[in-house]
């Protein structure tokens, strides 16, 4: 069976989800979120791009609403027994809808007071519409179980470790694939292929590479290149464990690094440790964007720097392995050990046409942070 926590663990997050259910007044949470279903009970699927639904009472029942091609899927990935677990039934004009209110009457939470999760991928502007037209009265719950994910178990913790250990690995591949001439489809073929021998997981979004131009750019893109014997050339990307994710960044320079690129570099170190060194348990993370803009702006890169500097990792699933919240102006949100974050400090000057990035996943402690990363910070020459 390839559950990757023991009984024990679903167990405890059941448990505390049920309660939270119970302590938000709630007879029923219908969720929608795959990390919601993978984090409670393993089920681990991209099915959610169609209509699916976990529902969690009061009372302690779980059931799966689905497609018939992931019956098979939660039988083998969930802790659900063959009773909980729910199709409906795919002909023209089918409403699914009309497949979850029978399950919430056969549950006698038909007539409650209902939870549910708009903001996640798992549904869609057109379900979300049947499904408030069917249950007007449904009230918006979706941080419930985001709130009790954000916390990481001692076993979820290991997960990431071995994440940070593939993202590792997957830099290492990257950089010996890394030379003047060299085609950026077999850097991003190391990288990936580190990750998959090590035992991981393709990650919540495309692996990022982009040199020349390319280099000032966030996002992946399609279109490859060879590099220059004078380039650069910005990786963003992660090792993910069961679904566990440990992000990482690095700018690389092919040939020799200028004055402008070294002054960049210069200031992501510094900013990158100042923002660690910002990271407490019970202080608000916008004091980590404060410590973050504050040695920007003082290298003189206010004009090149980003509006958010990381944001939270975790199990998370496609299109992106961004797990709120973020690192920002202001943002209040309290800090506590056991978060795991993402680090990132970003340079685009696009006048200069220059790009350089580095960052990699933390954990906070009770007393700061421990780098989950084993790699170095110096500046990637090749």
């Amino acid at each position: 069976m390839p559950l990757h926590f023991d009984d024990a663990e679903y167990a405890m997050r059941q448990t505390k989800a049920t309660q939270a259910v119970s302590d938000a007044g709630l007879d029923a949470l219908l969720m929608f979120a795959p990390e919601s279903h993978y984090w409670l009970c393993g089920y681990d699927t991209f099915g959610f791009a169609m209509f699916q639904c976990l529902v969690l009472t009061a009372k302690g029942d779980l059931h799966l609403l689905t497609r018939l091609p992931d019956l098979r899927q939660a039988r083998l990935t969930s802790t659900l027994d063959e009773t909980e677990i729910h199709i409906w039934t795919e002909t023209e004009g089918a409403r699914p809808v009309d497949a979850l209110m029978a399950l919430l009457s056969d549950l006698g939470v038909a007539g409650g007071r209902l939870g549910y999760e708009s903001q996640t991928v798992g549904l869609t502007d057109f379900n979300g519409r049947m499904l408030r037209a069917a249950l007007p009265a449904l009230e918006d719950h979706s941080d419930l179980i985001r709130v009790l994910r954000r916390i990481k178990s001692p076993a979820e913790i290991e997960m990431h470790r071995k994440a940070a250990a593939l993202s590792d690995a997957a830099m290492d591949a990257g950089l010996v694939e890394t030379r003047a001439g060299a085609f950026e489809g077999d850097i991003l073929a190391a990288m990936q292929g580190a990750v998959f021998k090590g035992g991981g997981d393709y990650a919540g979004n495309e692996f990022i590479l982009g040199s020349g131009p390319g280099a000032l750019l966030v996002r992946y893109f399609s279109g490859r290149r060879h590099l220059d014997a004078q380039d650069q050339m910005t990786w963003e990307w992660a090792g993910a464990y069961a679904r566990y994710h440990a992000a990482m960044m690095r700018t690389v320079v092919i040939g020799t690094p200028s004055d402008p690129q070294r002054r960049m570099h210069a200031a992501a170190h510094e900013a990158l440790e100042a923002c660690e060194g910002a990271i407490r348990p019970g202080d608000p993370m916008g004091q980590v964007f404060d410590a973050h803009a504050r040695v920007m702006d003082s290298h003189g890169f206010a004009h090149a720097r980003m509006q958010a500097c990381g944001y939270a990792m975790g199990a998370i699933y496609n299109p992106i392995w961004v797990d709120f919240p973020m690192f920002y102006e202001g943002n209040p949100l309290l800090m506590q050990a056991g978060q795991v974050f993402f680090l990132h400090m970003i340079l685009a000057d696009s006048e200069a046409g220059l790009g350089m990035s580095l960052g990699h996943s933390v954990l906070v402690t009770e007393t700061g942070v421990e780098r989950l990363s084993q790699q170095g910070l110096e500046l990637l020459v090749r």
